[in-house]
């Protein structure tokens, strides 16, 4: 058995603040310990700069310092790897390389950026720590396209950059959805890019023609925000506030089309558990959503909310079509986005390193 640290510097996946980011972090630690290997969520201490504050991130390195330190006396002997999730120039990983270098460990990372752009401006010192980080991996795991730019361009010496496409924690699909209910929003309420995709979508719905419905999943502090563009619909939209886990599985399994324009998604959670449940998604043609979705098509960016609107209503309108999109996007999350898949591929590259076999 193979004995893991996992550290999330952004995020811990302890925390009670849901997020797509903690719940990736939960994902992983549960395929890396798939094969039975032990997995320790090595430390608490959060490393995040939300602002761009020198006086946080002075006090932030001299907290990461303290902890190193106790990590290096502390951590179990018998540790053969460390992973670290979501590096970045906000949320830097400032305990790893340290520890990693100080007992010789093997040290990955697992959805890492490289913002060579922020290198300079308030973020400069965070993001040459974030890009240091990077160099002292062994192995990076990338999830979409998009990172890969940065990360082949920067690539150090010889690491290696494997593909670990975004995956559901389940080795089965659930039961396909009906097809027959009302249309799903899944979406927290906050300012900024949430908020942005709540405004395309209530733009596409003012064109739409004919009966329709749709229930929105998701609170958060811009649900006020979100009731006020959606209050031209009346009884036509419903709010279901934030839902469990079985909850939402009951959403999706009723949900004729799942809806979400994905404004500067990193990719989406919510786009491959709609899928697994054969639900047809809408979402705009967007880096990091692209490499979630099941290929057919998705209205471009520069369509606007009208071009949103016309493949909304042509989905609306034709049942046969939803529900063939559907089953090919069970199919696709089978093949490419459920968790036997991603262990495998950890596994491929994290091993050689400490001596097992690929």
């Amino acid at each position: 058995m193979t004995r893991v640290a996992f550290f999330s510097p952004m995020k811990s996946p302890d925390s009670p603040v849901p997020s797509g980011d903690r719940e990736m972090a939960r994902n992983l630690i549960r395929a890396i310990g798939a094969q039975g290997d032990q997995v320790d969520l090595i430390s608490q201490l959060r490393i995040y700069d939300k602002a761009g504050d020198a006086e946080v991130q002075q006090n932030l390195r001299a907290a990461a310092e303290a902890e190193a330190q106790r990590l290096i006396a502390e951590m179990p002997a018998d540790t053969d790897l460390w992973v670290t999730y979501h590096n970045y120039y906000k949320a830097p990983d400032l305990l790893g390389p340290k520890v990693c270098a100080a007992l010789g460990i093997p040290y990955l990372q697992l959805e890492s950026t490289r913002a060579t752009s922020r290198l300079n401006g308030p973020w400069s010192a965070f993001a040459q720590s974030a890009h240091d980080a990077c160099d002292a991996a062994a192995v990076i795991y990338y999830h979409t396209a998009n990172d890969l730019i940065t990360l082949k361009r920067e690539r150090y010496g010889n690491q290696d950059l494997v593909e670990l496409p975004p995956f559901l924690p389940i080795t089965t699909l659930p039961p396909a959805s009906s097809g027959n209910g009302p249309m799903l929003t899944v979406g927290m309420m906050r300012k900024g890019d949430k908020l942005a995709s709540y405004h395309v979508l209530a733009q596409a719905l003012s064109y739409l023609n004919g009966d329709w419905a749709l229930n929105i999943a998701g609170d958060g502090p811009a649900r006020a925000d979100v009731e006020a563009l959606m209050a031209p619909f009346g009884a036509k939209v419903r709010f279901l506030g934030q839902l469990d886990r079985d909850a939402l599985q009951d959403a999706y399994a009723n949900a004729s089309i799942m809806v979400w324009p994905g404004v500067n998604e990193a990719y989406g959670m919510v786009y491959l558990e709609a899928q697994a449940s054969g639900v047809a998604v809408l979402a705009q043609d967007r880096p990091g959503v692209r490499d979630v979705l099941a290929p057919t098509d998705y209205p471009s960016i520069d369509s606007g909310a009208k071009g949103f609107a016309t493949r909304l209503q042509n989905l609306l309108d034709d049942p046969a079509l939803r529900r063939s999109i559907g089953a090919k996007a069970r199919a696709y999350v089978t093949h490419r986005h459920l968790m036997p898949t991603a262990t495998e591929r950890f596994w491929r590259a994290a091993r050689p390193l400490i001596g097992g076999t690929a």
